[in-house]
C-alpha cells in the first residue's frame, strides 16, 4: 500500500499532511493508545484541529480515500 499511500500524498501535497506512525517505535505508544491502534495498516483521517474523523484498518483502495478525502476537503 505504500506507493498507493505516497501517491496520493503526492497528488494531495499542500492540501492534506500526511503524516507516518512507526508502530514499532516505543515513542509513539501514547498516540497509538489515544488513536486506540491494534493492527497494521491503520489510517485516520483526522481535521485540522486534530479530532477523528474516520479510522480504517486493513487494506483501502485508492477510491476509497478518493472519496474520504472529497467529502472533508473544502
Amino acid at each position: 500500500m505504500a506507493p498507493m499511500v505516497h501517491g496520493l500524498e503526492a497528488k494531495y501535497f499542500g492540501r492534506i499532511l500526511f503524516t507516518y506512525l512507526d508502530a514499532d517505535d516505543s515513542r509513539t505508544d501514547g498516540f497509538q493508545r489515544v488513536l486506540g491502534f491494534y493492527y497494521q495498516p491503520e489510517f485516520y483521517l483526522l481535521d485540522g484541529n486534530g479530532q477523528l474523523l474516520r479510522k480504517l484498518v486493513g487494506y483501502v483502495d485508492e477510491s476509497t480515500f478518493e472519496s474520504l478525502f472529497a467529502e472533508f476537503l473544502p
